[in-house]
This record gives C-alpha cells, sequence and structure tokens, in this order.
C-alpha cells in the first residue's frame, strides 16, 4: 500500500497536492484532431476536383455541341454554295472574285473545325467566319440571281434577233431564188442571143490560081501550076448579130488530111465549142453590118507547092462551123 505525503498547513492540516497532467492522452487527441483534419481536406480536395472534372466535362460537351452546331451550319453554308454553283450562269469577273474569296474561307473554317482540340477562340473564329461566308453566299446568290436576269433578258433578245435573222435569210433566200432564176432566164436568153448571132457562109468559091508575068492570074486544077487558093464565099444576113468587127477563121486541110498552117503567115491556133483547140490557116476581119449580106475573099498563098488532091476549106465564127467547101487539084500533064 502506498502512502503519500502531504505537507502541513496551518492549523495542523495537511495541504492538497496537484495532480500530474495527462501528457499522453492530449497528445492522442491533437493527433486525433489532425488527422479528422487531413481526412476533411482530401475529402474536401476529391470534391473541388471532381467539381472541376465535371466542369471539364460539361465545358468539353459544350465545345463539342458548339463545333457539332458549326460544323452542321458549316456543311448547310456547303450545299447553297453549291447549289448556286451549279446554276448555268455566265460569271464575270466579280463573281470569279467572289468564289476566290469563298472558297479560302471555307479552306480556313475547315481547318478549324478539323481540329480535334479546338480552343474556344479557334470556335469563335469558326463561327465568325461561318457567319462572314452566310453573308458572302447571300451576295453570291444576288449577284447568280442578277445574272439570271440579264441571260434572261440576252435570251429573250438573241431569240428577237434570231428571228429577224430567220425572216431576213427567207427573205434573201427568196429574193436570191428569183434573182437566180432572172440570171439564169437572162443566161439562156443570151446564149440564145449569142448562138443566134453566128454567121452563116454560103455560096463558096474556091479556085486555084496561077499567077503570070505582068501581074496576071489564070484560074488552074492542075496541082503543081497552082502558086494560090482564092477562097470566096458570103455571110448570110444576120439581124441578131450586131453590126461590128467579126472574127472569120478559116482552116484548110491538104489532101493527107493534115492542117495546113504557116505560123509566119498568120496562121495559129483557136477554140471551137464543139472540137477543141484547132489550128486555123488565115483569120479574116471582117466589118460585118447587121441585116446584110457580105462576101469574104481569102487568098492563100503557102511557100510550098500544092499537092494533087482534095483541099477542103472550113469556116469559122463565134466558136462554130459556118461553112465549108472542097477544091480538087489533079496531076498535069497529057492524060490527066
Amino acid at each position: 500500500m502506498a502512502f503519500e505525503n502531504f505537507p502541513a498547513t496551518e492549523g495542523g492540516q495537511t495541504a492538497p497536492v496537484a495532480p500530474k497532467k495527462n501528457w499522453r492522452g492530449l497528445t492522442s487527441i491533437g493527433l486525433l484532431i489532425a488527422l479528422l483534419g487531413t481526412w476533411g481536406y482530401i475529402i474536401w480536395d476529391k470534391n473541388k476536383v471532381k467539381e472541376e472534372v465535371q466542369q471539364k466535362d460539361t465545358q468539353i460537351a459544350s465545345i463539342g455541341s458548339e463545333k457539332d452546331e458549326l460544323k452542321k451550319q458549316f456543311d448547310d453554308a456547303n450545299m447553297r454554295y453549291d447549289l448556286l454553283k451549279s446554276d448555268n450562269v455566265k460569271k464575270d469577273s466579280t463573281i470569279t472574285a467572289k468564289d476566290k474569296e469563298i472558297s479560302d474561307k471555307k479552306t480556313r473554317i475547315q481547318s478549324l473545325l478539323n481540329k480535334a482540340n479546338a480552343s474556344q477562340a479557334e470556335l469563335a473564329e469558326a463561327k465568325r467566319l461561318i457567319a462572314s461566308l452566310n453573308g458572302d453566299i447571300e451576295t453570291y446568290k444576288q449577284q447568280v440571281e442578277q445574272l439570271k436576269g440579264e441571260n434572261l433578258a440576252l435570251t429573250q433578245e438573241k431569240e428577237v434577233i434570231t428571228q429577224e435573222r430567220n425572216r431576213y435569210q427567207r427573205d434573201y433566200d427568196s429574193t436570191k431564188a428569183v434573182v437566180a432564176k432572172r440570171e439564169e432566164e437572162v443566161k439562156q436568153k443570151e446564149s440564145v442571143i449569142d448562138v443566134g448571132s453566128t454567121l452563116r457562109a454560103s455560096n463558096f468559091d474556091i479556085k486555084g490560081i496561077n499567077e503570070k508575068r505582068g501581074g496576071r492570074e489564070k484560074t488552074t486544077t492542075v496541082a503543081k501550076r497552082v502558086d494560090k487558093l482564092r477562097i470566096s464565099f458570103d455571110l448570110d444576113e444576120n439581124r441578131i448579130a450586131p453590126t461590128g468587127n467579126k472574127d472569120i477563121y478559116i482552116c484548110i486541110t491538104d489532101p493527107e488530111g493534115k492542117p495546113v498552117a504557116v505560123e509566119a503567115l498568120g496562121s495559129g491556133k483557136f477554140t471551137t465549142r464543139e472540137e477543141g483547140e484547132k489550128l486555123f490557116t488565115g483569120k479574116v476581119d471582117v466589118n460585118y453590118t447587121q441585116g446584110q449580106r457580105q462576101t469574104v475573099n481569102f487568098d492563100w498563098k503557102p511557100n510550098t507547092d500544092f499537092n494533087k488532091g482534095d483541099y477542103k476549106i472550113q469556116v469559122y465564127h463565134n466558136g462554130f462551123k459556118i461553112g465549108e467547101g472542097v477544091r480538087s487539084l489533079k496531076k498535069g500533064g497529057l492524060f490527066s
């Protein structure tokens, strides 16, 4: 059994002794309080983090929703723009420039909306650009409508012009047909007149001439004595052929059937209407008087001797053969 000594107090009484403090219990209480505070802080911090996460989730959801809405607006704007571009409108420089401006904005908007973690600022820029794009598309639409109206006016004007052109073309074709018909009639009449104005030769007289001394001439049919052929014929009356110079071509063919032509004596070529190009022996220029008969004389004196046989003489005018005659020359001698 333990005994404790207490000091005496006045009056012989013993004074009470103060009890010792329990520091272990106080420490335990302090630790408990600290632990509860830590747990409270942890719980508070966890709730705060959870709240921030919820706020961020809400913000992300809001951004995603806004991004989806912007994409929808952008798709709608693209659809309206594509429909406008499909209009068959002839574009001018103004609308072409607007195309470039819209294309640049679309590219920028698309790049912003394609970002997986687009910021609020970037979405705000995309929203502003989409609003601007819608304004551009509305302006584009007005320009397209204006051009469509102008095209309609031009189409109507073109239709009127086309109708007038067709009417003028029909009138022109009709007039042209009439003129062509008249020209054909004129050509036919001119052809008739041309053919009708061709002269005719008749009364041929072809003689072999032997030239004597002193300038005397004697007719002969002996080939070796003939110095020249004297050809004479009449040009009949023609009331269509006008008065004036007429070229009369005389073609002589020798007994062997060869054309007689000596260039040095005035022979050459001319074109006939039925035989093509032909050699002529000589050409006579006749000053013809309309409606009168005229006699033509032509002497042919070559540099060579005449041969025995038939000499055929053909006369041409206006490309046609108008008459012919024959002179036969015989071989000279006692039994000729």
